[in-house]
């Protein structure tokens, strides 16, 4: 029976190492490899130049109390953003449209509401705490504008960014792509998720 009991017990720790995230390097942080961070700067520079792209995949957000989930078409060109987000639940499918400086939403109401950002209109419009803004950075494994501080997977590519009080963590990546691209990030604040699962990028 204690044979048994062990081979349970090794089988669980095997499934919960299976279902973790990538391990994060000891030496990462803000005292991390000076060759790391070279990379990613480099890889930031990059990933800067291409200011247009999309991506498709899932949105998840919830703050504890309530959550939303749906299919999400989502293009940058610079400043300005897209998100088209059907949830099935509800059948509704609503779009978000902006810069940096205004942001409307269609679909939601019978006519379109905006406000000076896009986070400001999804907290009031949806209860939606979602950081827009740094949120086209963070998506991508890069540091928003702003302090931060950034640790390392065993491949060299971002495991977690914190900024703003958020923990950004980075739980796969397309390694297809050159540079690489996150196809799982986890982002909380809090009792606030909000996560994205990307089925595709598409840089144009």
């Amino acid at each position: 029976m204690k044979t048994l009991a062990r081979i349970a017990l090794t089988m669980v720790l095997l499934a919960v190492a299976a279902c973790a995230g990538p391990r994060v390097r000891r030496d990462a942080g803000q005292a991390a490899d000076p060759a790391l961070m070279a990379a990613q700067v480099a890889r930031e520079r990059a990933l800067a130049a291409d200011s247009a792209w999309s991506l498709k995949g899932r949105l998840g957000v919830s703050d504890g109390k309530d959550a939303g989930s749906g299919s999400l078409d989502w293009s940058q060109d610079g400043d300005a953003f897209r998100f088209r987000v059907h949830a099935p639940v509800t059948g509704k499918t609503w779009e978000l449209a902006g810069d940096r400086d205004h942001a409307v939403l269609h679909g939601l109401h019978a006519m379109p509401v905006d406000a000076r950002d896009a986070a400001t209109l999804l907290a009031r419009e949806l209860g939606w705490q979602v950081p827009v803004a740094q949120l086209s950075a963070w998506a991508r494994g890069m540091r928003a504008p702003g302090p931060a501080t950034i640790r390392f997977g065993e491949r060299g590519l971002p495991a977690l960014i914190e900024q703003d009080g958020w923990r950004v963590e980075y739980l796969a990546y397309d390694l297809s792509l050159d540079p690489p691209l996150p196809m799982r990030v986890f982002a909380r604040r809090g009792v606030c998720k909000v996560r994205l699962a990307i089925r595709e990028w598409n840089p144009e």
